[in-house]
């Protein structure tokens, strides 16, 4: 979800799901957590850069996966990784409208590179 509403994490959880409702404060964060979300989505990165995302891992629960989602690039991967992602959220960076199937798996095959080269 795009948001921390406690009632959507409920729903989620009710149905047997995973919950990782969007984040962009940490109250939104521990407003999430306290409604039972299983990780967080931190969106948009334009709000949560990698210096915020280091932070917030100093006081979020560790047992919290912390996620990266909305203007993730290549570049970024690594800092990211560093600050405490536990993985990312990748869209408009891969596809967009109109986009052809060989440039898709062009640009996915570069995120996989980039990911795996971080060790």
């Amino acid at each position: 979800s795009p948001n921390t509403n406690p009632a959507v994490i409920a729903a989620t959880k009710a149905a047997g799901l995973l919950s990782v409702p969007g984040f962009a404060t940490p109250s939104e964060a521990f407003a999430g957590i306290d409604a039972g979300a299983d990780a967080l989505k931190a969106f948009p990165t334009d709000l949560v850069s990698p210096a915020a995302l280091r932070a917030l891992k100093e006081v979020l629960p560790a047992n919290i996966p912390v996620i990266p989602v909305g203007g993730v690039t290549i570049e970024k991967i690594a800092e990211y990784k560093k600050a405490g992602a536990a993985g990312f959220g990748i869209g408009s960076a891969i596809y967009r409208a109109g986009s052809d199937a060989a440039s898709v798996l062009k640009k996915a095959k570069g995120f996989v590179e980039a990911f795996h080269g971080l060790g």
